[in-house]
This record gives C-alpha cells, sequence and structure tokens, in this order.
C-alpha cells in the first residue's frame, strides 16, 4: 500500500472502532491491525489517538463550521426581519444542515456521542458559543429597535441549546433525510418565533 492508501485504511478502521467503542476506549492495536498495518503507523500518519480521530472528523467538522459560519454572517449581515416573523423564513438554511449531517451522519454521531475524551468532547459547547456570539449580535440590534428593552442573555443562551437539541433529537430519531427535513420546518418555525418573541426583556 502506499502512504495515502495506508492512511486512508486507517481512517477508515478507526471510524469504525470510535462509532462501536467511543474515543476513550478505541484501541489503536485494533484499528491497525484491521488496516493490515502497525500500531507505529498510526503513529506515523497521525501523532496519537487524538490526531487520529482529529482526521477521521475533520472533513464533517470543517463542513459543519463552514455552513454555520456562512450561514451566521449573512443573518447578522440582513438582521432580523423588520414585519417580524415569517414562516419558513430558515428552511433554506434547514435543508442545507440536514443534508450536510445526514451526509456525514456516522461520523456526526461519532462527534455528538462518542467524543468523550478526545479533543472534540466539548462540541457541544464550541457550537454554542458561536451561535451565542452571533444571536446576540442580532439580538442587540434586535433590541435597539424598542425603546426600553434589553436582551435576556439567559433565555438567548438556553434557547441556542434548544436549537442544537432540535437538531441532534433529530438525528438520534429520525432515519432518513427528506423526512428530517419535513419534520424540522415546523420546529425551526416554532424555535424563530419563540426567539423573537422571548430574547427582549423590560430594560429595569
Amino acid at each position: 500500500m502506499s502512504d495515502k492508501e495506508s492512511r486512508e485504511k486507517l481512517i477508515l478502521c478507526a471510524k469504525k472502532e470510535f462509532a462501536e467503542k467511543g474515543f476513550a476506549k478505541a484501541s489503536l492495536r485494533k484499528i491497525a491491525a484491521d488496516a493490515g498495518l502497525t500500531t507505529g503507523a498510526v503513529y506515523f500518519f497521525f501523532k496519537d489517538k487524538n490526531g487520529l480521530f482529529g482526521a477521521v472528523a475533520k472533513e464533517a467538522m470543517d463542513g459543519f463550521f463552514a455552513l454555520l459560519s456562512d450561514h451566521l454572517r449573512n443573518e447578522e449581515k440582513d438582521g432580523i426581519p423588520h414585519d417580524g416573523f415569517v414562516r419558513g423564513y430558515e428552511n433554506d438554511f434547514a435543508r442545507d444542515l440536514v443534508t450536510f449531517l445526514y451526509d456525514h451522519y456516522d461520523t456526526v454521531m461519532i462527534l455528538f456521542h462518542k467524543a468523550a475524551g478526545s479533543q472534540y468532547e466539548d462540541l457541544v459547547d464550541r457550537i454554542a458559543d458561536e451561535l451565542d456570539r452571533s444571536y446576540l449580535i442580532q439580538a442587540e440590534e434586535y433590541a435597539s429597535r424598542f425603546e426600553g428593552k434589553k436582551v435576556n442573555r439567559y433565555l438567548l443562551h438556553f434557547h441556542t441549546h434548544m436549537q442544537i437539541e432540535a437538531f441532534t433529537h433529530l438525528l438520534e430519531h429520525v432515519p432518513d433525510k427528506e423526512t428530517a427535513y419535513k419534520e424540522i420546518r415546523p420546529v425551526m418555525d416554532m424555535l424563530i418565533s419563540s426567539w423573537m418573541e422571548y430574547v427582549l426583556e423590560d430594560d429595569n
């Protein structure tokens, strides 16, 4: 095998091992054996187990955060609609995100459920931080339209976690992306309408 083939084989076998046992209990020896290589090959290509886990996760992580960052930048630029809640406002993003998550389903499930002990064990917090940063910008602009109102920081953060939970729940309970897209649309409408109603509080 070439170095490229060996590296790809290790990533493929590691993905299977991480999915079955999680990061903490995964065996580098077994991964190497399944790939027909020595444990030394793992250290040669990836330095350690975390490096190997990062290689498994890289495509999904890079793609997810690129998709999320582009969406949030556009939202910050456009601001909250002045005519209030519009049903279906996030349908395009919902489809893009559902498509991406289901196209990378196995890796995404490893990252959300099998990453304890790895460099990505705080993934939910990382996502929440990125959302909170952007939502605070949008919420403060929204609050500026109303005299005597300010951002309810607790509700903002709580709502961020509700959004993350909406998609992790979808992945766990809905088997295919077309059904997932159908199910997430009213959930997104509910989340957006509640965000706009409750994210502000009286400034006193």
